[in-house]
């Protein structure tokens, strides 16, 4: 017994072998170098914006130095002011509205299964895959064939901004982004068990208290990363805005697609290194958010992508 004691000591006592150095193949600097090429083929753009955003010329394509003037020149500037605050408005409420719906479809998706799933799914998927200039042409004769809360008789006002116009830009934006929320929604419940649900149920809690006491808990993440992704699509939405938008709520992309029939002036890139730093501000305090629910990086990173 000693001297297997004394030869288990030794054993431990032994230094572990440290394994050999891993071998670096062409392979893999190939695929860093390709890794490296798309992150900047990605940036780069955004980069060049934000910092052509501190341009003291009066001409944005024109670097006359280093300056602030256009941040300060941004806020005399009514028609940008009225521009941001359209996209914002039309933001919100795309994403307010594409998150309740989108959310409701796919819990109804991934708890309520059977044959009619197959053919939702088709129309999730056609809604996606349809050319936005189809979707836009499509809603600019919907709307003025159907007039009422769309159509210019509709006079009511919401911050100085024609609500009609407005309602075009809502259901404009979250038709797509709907579809987006839907799936995933869908995917983040497809992963979670039903069986906190069905005790719930067993214990007769009725069917609104199990949905804000444990479906809505299990189910936020992917809700609150759904209404940011929401958020984005409708700002930077070109096409459908274009063709919906009215005189008096012309939103950011609109205004800035007009710019470029004369001279872009820095106070472009300036309002949209705001909207990036907006956009940036509202993911960190998302993922802080499914942070402190419970949830890793990696997991965060799944909800994001409708993993």
């Amino acid at each position: 017994m000693t001297a297997t004691a004394t030869q288990a000591g030794s054993t431990s006592a032994r230094p572990a072998e440290t394994p050999p150095p891993r071998r670096i193949e062409w392979t893999d600097v190939l695929l860093w170098a390709w890794g490296i090429g798309v992150f900047i083929f990605l940036f780069v753009p955004i980069l060049v914006i934000v910092v052509y955003s501190f341009n003291a010329g009066r001409y944005l394509e024109t670097w006359q130095g280093f300056g602030f003037e256009a941040f300060q020149n941004l806020w005399n500037n009514g028609p940008i002011h009225d521009a941001f605050k359209t996209s914002i408005v039309a933001a919100m409420g795309a994403s307010v509205l594409a998150t309740i719906l989108g959310t409701l479809a796919g819990l109804a998706l991934a708890r309520k299964p059977g044959k009619w799933t197959v053919g939702f799914l088709f129309v999730v998927a056609l809604v996606l895959v349809t050319p936005e200039i189809v979707d836009a042409i499509s809603l600019l004769l919907w709307y003025v064939f159907i007039g009422g809360p769309f159509g210019n008789g509709f006079s009511a006002h919401i911050a100085g901004m024609p609500l009609f116009g407005l309602n075009r830009l809502f259901v404009g934006h979250g038709l797509f982004a709907t579809a987006v929320v839907t799936l995933i929604v869908r995917a983040r419940m497809s992963g979670v068990d039903e069986s906190l649900e069905e005790a719930a149920a067993d214990l007769y809690a009725p069917p609104m208290r199990r949905f804000r006491q444990i479906t809505l808990p299990l189910v936020m993440p992917a809700v609150l990363a759904s209404l940011l992704l929401a958020f984005s699509l409708s700002l930077d939405n070109t096409i459908i805005s274009t063709f919906t938008s009215v005189a008096g709520a012309t939103p950011w992309p609109v205004y800035v697609w007009s710019a470029l029939r004369s001279i872009l002036r820095p106070e472009i890139a300036a309002m949209s290194t705001v909207m990036l730093a907006l956009t940036l501000f509202a993911l960190g305090c998302v993922a802080l958010v499914l942070r402190r629910s419970g949830d890793s990086s990696t997991d965060i990173a799944k909800t994001m992508a409708g993993g």
